[in-house]
């Protein structure tokens, strides 16, 4: 997977970002975040007060990180269920508000681009060969989660599908049904009121 960079952005109350991920994916986030001012277009010296709080949330809507972290900073969580994941970003204060908009900096890795290999390398004495080999390794790796996933969204919308097709099924014959009692039910009537008039 490319790795995801959201330049800037202004905010007024927060930003929410949704990102499709594999199962045991580590996401690394780094933030920036600074007063706008709008007449010149630029930021202004941010204040000490002023803070970021970063909340993930997974497909199951359960709650994968909930932190608050200071003007500038680093996040890493990671997916323990494949699919959509929501990332919310918002001030830890509305004061700010009153006066300016926000102006964050936010760049997130996705698969193998959120491993440092020269920190990799450093911590391991690796060759420049057995870097790359890692590297390859670490693709090969996110390839099978990738298709993994793939083959889990494909099951998904069969079931889903077979679902579908059974309760239409189940839906005309209950239509059927329905109209045959009904037809049923308005012969008697008519017979009924026929034998009662005297007409039959």
């Amino acid at each position: 997977m490319t790795p995801i960079n959201v330049k800037t952005f202004t905010v007024h109350v927060m930003k929410i970002f949704v990102f499709v991920v594999v199962t045991h994916e580590i996401l690394p986030g780094n933030y920036k975040l600074q007063l706008y001012d709008p007449s010149t277009g630029g930021t202004m010296a941010s204040s000490a007060g002023l803070g970021m709080h970063v909340e993930v949330h997974d497909p199951d809507d359960k709650m994968v990180l909930s932190r608050m972290y200071s003007s500038e900073g680093r996040f890493t969580f990671t997916s323990h269920s494949p699919g959509e994941h929501v990332i919310c970003l918002y001030s830890n204060s509305t004061k700010w508000f009153s006066r300016s908009q926000l102006r964050v900096h936010f760049d997130i890795q996705v698969g193998e681009h959120a491993i440092d290999y020269a920190n990799v390398a450093q911590k391991e004495k690796l060759t420049e060969l057995q870097l790359r080999v890692r590297q390859l390794l670490d693709q090969v790796e996110q390839i099978t989660k990738e298709q993994n996933y793939q083959r889990y969204r494909e099951e998904r919308f069969r079931m889903t599908s077979e679902s579908t097709n059974q309760r239409v099924l189940w839906w005309s014959i209950g239509q059927v049904a329905i109209l045959v009692i009904m037809g049923f039910w308005q012969m008697r009537h008519l017979k009924s009121f026929f034998e009662a008039k005297k007409l039959v």
